[in-house]
């Protein structure tokens, strides 16, 4: 990250693709990298791959860091990219499923953006919020998952329907 950031101009604009690691380890070198970013420069935004984008050859999930030398990090854009034209695994065959021209739209259309709701694919997060959580860039730190209650039958009603069937069979021979 040093090397790309020094190797910019001021004002230059850089887009780097880093294993998640980078967004959230613990290690000197992790905090320094992210430190970086945050202060030697304009940290626009994160999109976060899903694993398997690069497989064969790797099937770590990954992540694009967007930044500009110089400036300052007031906030940071998130996107939570699921899918790319392409299935997960090694194949890597043709899908439906693509976020590429909705990541493209979004990211254009970004300083408009004016929900933030956390629970959606895309959404701001502030610097003061980033420092907090001691420099973490990984998306999972700042995204809202929405879980749904799952209601079970209970299982002395289910094994009631097994005896039941079992009967069925039994008289049906």
């Amino acid at each position: 990250m040093d090397r790309i950031i020094h190797s910019l101009k001021i004002g230059g604009r850089a887009g780097v693709i880093v294993p998640d690691g980078v967004l959230f380890g613990s290690s000197n070198a992790h905090k320094q990298a992210r430190k970086m970013l945050l202060d030697d420069c304009e940290l626009q935004g994160i999109i976060s791959m899903p694993s398997g984008i690069f497989k064969p050859y790797a099937g770590v999930s990954t992540a694009i860091l967007v930044f500009v030398k110089g400036g300052a990090t007031e906030k940071v854009w998130f996107y939570d990219m699921q899918a790319d034209g392409y299935s997960l695994d090694d194949k890597r065959n043709k899908i439906d499923a693509n976020d590429l021209s909705d990541i493209v739209t979004k990211w254009n259309n970004r300083s408009e953006q004016t929900e933030n709701d956390r629970g959606s694919k895309f959404f701001y997060v502030e610097k003061a919020e980033i420092e907090k959580n001691d420099l973490d860039l990984s998306i999972n730190r700042y995204k809202v998952a929405e879980y749904k209650e799952v209601v079970y039958q209970d299982p002395k009603e289910i094994l009631a329907k097994i005896e039941e069937l079992e009967n069925e069979i039994v008289l049906g021979d």
